[in-house]
């Protein structure tokens, strides 16, 4: 595939909900939904060492959302 038709992509990151001890409290459920209406797609997790969640990543073809 030559440069000119590979698909060029943005990611962003975003901490799930936590509660105040920072353990993961919430159902995450309505931040993805407005990621997704933004047109991002969760891709992956990032992990604490210990487990549990960091963040997550999200991608979209770059230059389709409000902010690219």
């Amino acid at each position: 595939m030559d440069d000119s038709t590979a698909t060029r992509w943005e990611y962003e990151t975003v901490r799930p909900p936590r509660d105040p001890t920072m353990e993961e409290a919430a159902d995450p459920k309505q931040e993805l939904n407005e990621m997704a209406a933004d047109g991002w797609e969760l891709v992956d997790t990032i992990d604490y060492s210990g487990g549990g969640t960091k963040f997550l990543v999200f991608k979209r073809p770059a230059g389709e959302g409000d902010d690219g």
